[in-house]
């Protein structure tokens, strides 16, 4: 790399540890890359249960990627996803693509980083160099945005990303309110206490980390699914309508009540809902779907009940207060 380059890539490498959020990573990531001469653009496509493009760049600018990806391509990002190593391509006599595994923290590879460089490997291992950087600090900053118990989200990063979707939509953000809206879904485990009380603290936890792992089997890779705290659990999530939201949260519902857990036998959850607003109060949606949990626990348990809908319905009233804010009852 010539010297001339050496301020902007470390300017780069500032600014990625300054970041606080996991997909302004992969971007600050993909940007000092870029920084490199030879490198003409970089893709990042997420391993989730279909692979698919997450992040794509080209002269530090977003460019529009098409989720149908190549066949050959789609054979080179499985097998360097399986394999966990680098792999080089050549796509013509002058352009070569080198795809990099991205791992997260507990060293499984999570994505892939696909680079089109000018036919050269001259900067083959100062990228490398580049993506131990990234690794390091993506494992910082999972084990500050995870719980410690289940792997879910934190209700630290929660606070984060429901405040950075309210702003999406306040600011009308396509990718958000295209036929589509947000919604976000409290959950608690029933009688929680009393598993707790008969099979010990450990039992509980162990209950705790399997209702964990059937939200991430349940729930799609685009769902963000947080331990809130206790035995309760946040979900946010992006859906055509209600029914489809209500549809999604029952099969959940239904695949607790239908599994045996190890010592404990059977174990139910109750949820409440409600959908996120432009210039919504993050405080406000929490109670909204907080009073629906509420209204659910209050009635038989083991249920799914929306905010919007209890209004409507007349099983939820509301009254307004002096000072012009709601009170539900």
């Amino acid at each position: 790399m010539p010297h001339t380059q050496l301020p902007a890539l470390l300017d780069n490498i500032i600014a990625l540890t300054e970041v606080k959020d996991s997909d302004e990573l992969e971007l600050a990531l993909m940007q000092m890359l870029l920084s490199i001469s030879n490198v003409k653009k970089t893709t990042i496509y997420s391993a989730g249960s279909i692979i698919r493009t997450k992040h794509a760049l080209a002269n530090n600018q977003p460019i529009a990627d098409s989720d149908v990806i190549p066949v050959n391509m789609l054979t080179a990002l499985a097998t360097c996803l399986e394999t966990a190593k680098p792999s080089i391509t050549h796509i013509d006599e002058n352009e070569i693509l080198t795809l990099f595994p991205l791992m997260n923290a507990r060293q499984t590879t999570h994505a892939v980083i696909a680079i089109e460089q000018t036919n050269s490997l001259t900067n083959h291992g100062l990228i490398m160099q580049i993506l131990h950087i990234y690794h390091n600090f993506s494992t910082l900053m999972n084990e500050n945005e995870h719980d410690s118990l289940t792997g879910l989200l934190n209700r630290k990063t929660f606070d984060l990303k429901i405040n950075g979707i309210i702003a999406d939509l306040s600011n009308n953000n396509e990718d958000l309110s295209n036929n589509s809206h947000i919604y976000l879904a409290i959950l608690d485990i029933d009688h929680f206490k009393k598993i707790n009380d008969m099979h010990g603290h450990l039992m509980g936890d162990e209950v705790l980390l399997l209702l964990s792992n059937i939200m991430r089997k349940n729930f799609r890779d685009k769902d963000l699914l947080f331990r809130f705290g206790g035995e309760e659990f946040v979900g946010i999530f992006q859906c055509a309508d209600n029914d489809t939201i209500m549809h999604i949260l029952n099969r959940f519902r239904k695949a607790i009540e239908d599994f045996n857990f190890p010592q404990v036998g059977k174990v139910t959850v109750s949820c409440g809902f409600t959908r996120i607003q432009a210039l919504d109060l993050s405080s406000k949606v929490i109670d909204r779907a907080d009073t629906a949990l509420y209204h659910a626990k209050n009635n038989g348990r083991n249920l799914v009940c929306q905010h919007e809908q209890l209004i409507e319905s007349g099983l939820l009233l509301e009254k307004q207060t002096s000072e012009g804010e709601i009170e539900f009852f």
